[in-house]
């Protein structure tokens, strides 16, 4: 039968899932989305993540039709068609169907569609023994241009990072802003610790808000290590005890080696063992019920 997704206010199957070829979602990449996880029949931070999807809507001025406490529900409904408890969801909100010119006013109807299914970024083995990371020449995009806080269906400056990294023969692709400051990776947050510092790029160095990214920084602090957003270049990261990546579909995974050099003792460093076992635990008990 396959999966039954939510579309513009109703449940059809999957391969009768279908937008217009004139939606700038498809035409132009104009649209925002959402990516959220389930653990044991609980959604984890649903509430954080409509938020953020509300804020990247209203940065490009598109009206979502529904409430916050609407889309919640919708979600719970889409996760519940599906008979799913431990699931990804992805929620997109396009700008509608257009013409062919590029003027948001001649789109008069967004198009909503929610997908619950699964997701697996990386094999298992890598997070046993960590990502292999290279710098990519790639800068990410500027705030004044595509702000990285916004998470816009416009995702072809990650889609390039990615190309570089896989044909360097990494997993990961590195990104610096312009001034050569380490801003994420092509997916995830990034997470260097030194001592008892546990410290990660500020969002204004190109950053996205990470859900994932703050429920590792408040674990941090619980553990009571030293949290600091800081600017970070790649000589931080080369001489750091531990690295590892945040993510809402890859959550915690360990990188041991950065543009060939190996990180501290290129394993998975004990501190990174504790924030993902506790990062685990926390999933299981910090969601909303389906």
């Amino acid at each position: 039968m396959g999966l039954w997704i939510y579309l513009d206010g109703r449940f059809v199957n999957e391969k009768q899932a279908k937008i217009s070829v004139f939606d700038h979602g498809l035409l132009y990449g104009d649209g925002v989305f959402e990516g959220l996880r389930t653990y044991g029949g609980k959604v984890f931070r649903l509430k954080e993540h409509i938020e953020r999807l509300f804020r990247s809507a209203r940065a490009i001025m598109l009206e979502i039709p529904v409430s916050m406490e609407e889309m919640a529900n919708i979600i719970i409904k889409t996760l519940k068609k599906n008979n799913l408890k431990d699931a990804y969801v992805r929620v997109v909100i396009t700008r509608g169907i257009g013409d062919l010119g590029l003027d948001p006013r001649k789109c008069p109807k967004p198009t909503i569609f929610v997908i619950a299914s699964k997701i697996k970024l990386y094999p298992q083995e890598y997070y046993e023994k960590g990502l292999s990371v290279v710098t990519i020449a790639t800068r990410r995009n500027l705030t004044e241009s595509i702000n990285p806080a916004i998470k816009s269906l416009n995702y072809l400056n990650n889609i390039l990072a990615k190309i570089e990294a896989t044909n360097s023969g990494a997993m990961e692709g590195l990104f610096l802003n312009n001034e050569g400051y380490v801003a994420e990776c092509t997916g995830e947050n990034i997470f260097i610790t030194v001592g008892n510092n546990l410290l990660t790029p500020p969002i204004f160095a190109g950053a996205l808000d990470g859900i994932t990214r703050d429920a590792v920084i408040q674990l941090g602090k619980e553990m009571g290590l030293n949290v600091e957003e800081k600017l970070l270049t790649r000589y931080d990261l080369y001489n750091a005890d531990e690295c590892f990546l945040s993510g809402t579909a890859a959550e915690i995974v360990p990188v041991t080696l950065i543009d060939g050099r190996k990180i501290g003792s290129g394993k998975i460093g004990n501190l990174t063992k504790k924030i993902r076992e506790k990062f685990h635990q926390l999933t299981h008990t910090d969601g909303i019920p389906i």
